[in-house]
């Protein structure tokens, strides 16, 4: 099967993944607001990203390692496949155990994360409690992790994927049924930690009978110059690593510091939701690494060059029409439909973390090629930067002006990125100027920001009173002016020919729509 056709499927069962997670992610979110309440809702999303900051002891190895992948994959040297994967158990056995140690030693400093006036009448023993269920699950997530990077090297992501799905799935409807039986947040979080055990003794099983031979007791040992290659690698995406967190997992620890408890569940259920949508479009880029690495192995700098146009437009296409679409929608749909008024989160909150997050997806392509392309070392500083400056200016925000502040330092340090990553990729991947890069950016932002201007109005009219008529009715008004209006802009672009070539090619009828353009 083909790259385009490997592809094709990742992104079909990761649209159906999505829909269900979406579907019974919202049921569940709803019904756990209704049971326990925002504080808890709060403490939830506040150690998720703890342990997101504790997954920097993976360092990038897993990054490097499915880089080194893709070549014996493509040549199908099971030897060397044999050879890398041992290495990559190993690695990530001991990273378990570092993850472990570092997460109890944390758990005395708990109280002054969350302290007394802002954690209610939650004790400091059920805080403990709780947090040490979430370490044990993201510590044993790393005994089975490793065993997906051969399929995902194989372009096979949609195992991950259906895997992923069907234990959402049951554990959302026994979570939901424990939350209505029994009220309690100790037995919920009990309930997800034995569901997703059981699926990884499942996994461990699953991919022994799918490639047997990684259970051969002969297995040689990478040679020197292969484990200095993911050592270097792995150093590299260490400042990555060390960047992303203190920029993407920080701004709950500041807020419920400095700010409030409440309000990290307030910015959860508005970010919750960006990202739900989302991950409907990291999918087509996600299920896309895989093909990129094949790309790089296999064709000239020209060919990917042209096909990394392509996919930076579709990004920008679509990351545009969700922050639109989100920034006209989003709280009318909160306060008005799904909950109500005390979960509204001011405009200007909002439209930084629509900012940052348009930002993000406009070089989501750039992360994703240069990870294909193992190009770790070139910009290893920068999230690091990115991290400090994020941290600096989110502290005096939150100090100054409160919880905008913090977003402050979110986008400020997102653009860093945003303006210095092309040109890395741009040097090292297609030896060519960013200045192209920068033009595009700026049409495609112009565009976005002429089409919001231009249905502003169209809210004040149709979204007066909120109810579900008139926001379905914006709903399809943002859907079909921002998508004509784009494309009637870059019709006539090369990108645009390729992924409408594409489209024709499985649906023949779209033929008569551009003609008519």
């Amino acid at each position: 099967m083909g790259r385009v056709q490997q592809t094709g499927k990742n992104i079909f069962f990761g649209f159906i993944s999505n829909f269900i997670i979406l579907v019974v992610g919202f049921i569940q979110r709803k019904i756990f607001i209704s049971v326990l309440g925002r504080t808890l809702f709060s403490v939830d999303g506040l150690y998720t990203d703890i342990l997101g900051i504790l997954s920097l002891a993976e360092l990038g190895i897993g990054a490097a390692l499915n880089f080194s992948l893709y070549k014996p994959v493509a040549t199908g040297d099971r030897e060397k496949i044999k050879s890398y994967m041992q290495f990559y158990k190993r690695a990530y056995l001991a990273i378990a155990g570092v993850v472990a140690v570092i997460g109890l030693a944390l758990t005395p400093f708990l109280p002054y994360i969350i302290n007394e006036e802002r954690r209610g009448d939650i004790s400091i023993a059920n805080i403990t409690i709780y947090y040490l269920v979430f370490l044990f699950n993201t510590v044993s997530t790393y005994f089975v992790a490793y065993k997906y990077s051969l399929a995902n090297a194989e372009q096979k992501n949609y195992i991950q994927t259906n895997i992923t799905t069907v234990t959402k799935v049951v554990t959302s409807c026994v979570q939901i049924a424990v939350l209505l039986l029994t009220e309690n947040f100790l037995l919920y979080l009990l309930t997800k930690l034995v569901i997703e055990l059981l699926q990884k003794i499942f996994v461990s099983i699953y991919f022994n009978r799918l490639y047997p031979y990684l259970l051969d007791k002969d297995v040689q040992k990478l040679e020197k110059e292969e484990t200095d290659a993911i050592t270097a690698k792995s150093k590299a995406q260490m400042f990555h690593k060390i960047g992303d967190a203190a920029r993407l997992s920080t701004d709950s620890i500041i807020i419920s510091s400095m700010v409030d408890l409440d309000s990290v569940g307030l910015v959860k259920n508005y970010n919750d939701l960006i990202n739900y949508a989302a991950g409907f479009i990291n999918i087509i880029f996600d299920s896309a690494i895989a093909s990129f690495g094949n790309l790089v192995a296999t064709e000239s700098k020209e060919k990917q060059y042209r096909l990394f146009k392509v996919y930076r437009f579709l990004a920008c296409w679509l990351y545009g029409f969700i922050s639109v679409g989100f920034w006209l929608l989003l709280t009318p749909f909160i306060t008005g439909l799904y909950l109500d008024e005390s979960w509204r989160l001011g405009q200007v909150i909002l439209t930084l973390i629509l900012v940052d997050f348009y930002l993000k997806g406009s070089r989501v392509v750039l992360f994703n090629f240069k990870t294909a392309a193992g190009i770790f070392e070139q910009d290893k500083y920068l999230a690091f930067i990115q991290g400090i400056v994020n941290l600096v200016i989110s502290i005096i925000g939150a100090k100054y002006i409160g919880l905008a502040g913090v977003y402050v330092g979110t986008v400020i340090s997102g653009i860093l990125a945003n303006l210095i990553r092309p040109v890395i990729i741009y040097r090292d991947c297609f030896s060519r100027s960013a200045a192209d890069y920068f033009k595009d950016s700026l049409k495609y932002i112009c565009v976005i920001l002429s089409i919001t201007i231009l249905l502003i109005p169209l809210k004040e009219i149709l979204l007066a009173r909120v109810n579900l008529l008139t926001f379905l009715l914006m709903g399809a008004a943002v859907t079909a002016i921002y998508n004509l209006l784009f494309l009637l802009v870059f019709r006539k672009t090369a990108e645009f020919d390729y992924i409408w070539a594409l489209l024709t090619k499985k649906l023949p009828f779209l033929k008569k729509i551009k003609e008519t353009l």
